[in-house]
């Protein structure tokens, strides 16, 4: 018997499973580069949207697409989000049962991204991170990226994080560099920012961390992510 061919969704439903059991320690927050890259993350995150005027959050209604755990979500009830502003959706039903476990203030479901049930505009902050370098499909690529503009308000935002660099050791993921952001995004406008040391690198700093991390991370070419806060212009 011909088995079913794999969809995309199952591939990247399995990828995210394998790649979860077999982590290991890779994102232990015990690792003094781990907790660098999430740090510097983070800040540049509440620059670019204090430069909007959006700290506090207070009454933006925001959604993370790939919430995984809730974590990054939750965190911005440090900028001032109240809880029932902050909305994640996540393709793994595992996924969901443990966010809402960890953060049962916060609203999360399990939904594929081409098709979020939502308005139009009811968001006015969308978070994606490490999202579409996970997606090798071009026609699904755009029918999330084509959900996320439509549930932004006018006006809203973005706020993107994601390799723009494939990874030799993981064949399910490939960078997204900025001109591929752009045509995924042709509705908004912003800059895009150079971030996060290599992280395989990062993590390999031991005890010399906190000397070692600044000069990785201030190399260009040996910043692996990019972040932006991307506004939709109508």
């Amino acid at each position: 018997m011909r088995s079913l061919p794999v969809t995309e969704t199952d591939r990247i439903a399995r990828a995210y499973r394998d790649l979860e059991a077999n982590a290991g320690s890779r994102w232990d927050l015990r690792n003094r580069g781990n907790r660098l890259i999430l740090a510097e993350r983070r800040r540049l995150a509440t620059t670019l949207l204090d430069q909007a005027g959006w700290i506090p959050l207070s009454d933006r209604r925001v959604l993370e697409v790939g919430s995984g755990g809730g974590s990054e979500l939750a965190w911005l009830l440090e900028l001032g989000a109240p809880p029932s502003m902050l909305v994640g959706v996540d393709l793994l039903p595992d996924r969901v049962a443990a966010a809402r476990a960890a953060y049962p203030q916060l609203e999360f479901h399990a939904a594929n991204a081409e098709h979020l049930d939502f308005p139009d505009a009811a968001f006015d902050l969308v978070m994606a991170f490490t999202v579409f370098s996970s997606i090798l499909d071009p026609s699904m690529a755009h029918n999330v990226a084509s959900e996320i503009h439509r549930v932004l308000r006018p006006g809203g935002g973005l706020l993107w994080y994601d390799f723009r660099y494939n990874s030799p050791a993981n064949r399910h993921v490939r960078g997204v560099g900025s001109p591929r952001v752009r045509e995924l995004f042709p509705g908004l406008e912003g800059d895009l920012h150079t971030v996060t040391g290599l992280p395989p690198l990062a993590r390999r700093l031991g005890p010399l961390t906190a000397a070692l991390y600044p000069a990785l991370a201030s190399a260009r070419p040996l910043r692996s992510h990019l972040m932006g806060l991307l506004r939709k212009t109508a």
